[in-house]
């Protein structure tokens, strides 16, 4: 958590509310703001299928804006042997999802 904070992930924040932070959010400002060594941490502390699907749902969604850091992740850790298709059948997905609503 420090080290979320010393890299100004919660610039939004209020410093109270972090307090309280979900595991869900934790692992995305992980995978957003810190390194791969960091986000190694994450897979001793929380099983792989809950940092995948935090990843699939908060950050392949952002497309273009997170697609380098999400191509790095569909090969080191999500084990894609093809990332770009990888990444785009799971934006198609999460997009057909969202008109369905």
């Amino acid at each position: 958590m420090r080290q979320l904070w010393k890299e100004r992930a919660f610039w939004s924040f209020d410093k109270a509310s972090c307090r309280d932070l979900s595991d869900r959010n934790l692992i995305k400002y992980v995978l957003i703001h810190l390194d791969l060594k960091d986000t190694d941490r994450l897979f001793d502390l929380y099983p792989k299928r809950l940092i995948k699907r935090v990843w699939r749902d908060e950050l392949v969604p952002q497309g273009d804006y997170l697609l380098s850091m999400n191509l790095c992740y569909a090969l080191l850790y999500f084990d894609a042997k093809r990332p770009a298709q990888y990444l785009k059948s799971l934006t198609t997905r999460h997009i057909n999802q969202w008109k369905k609503r």
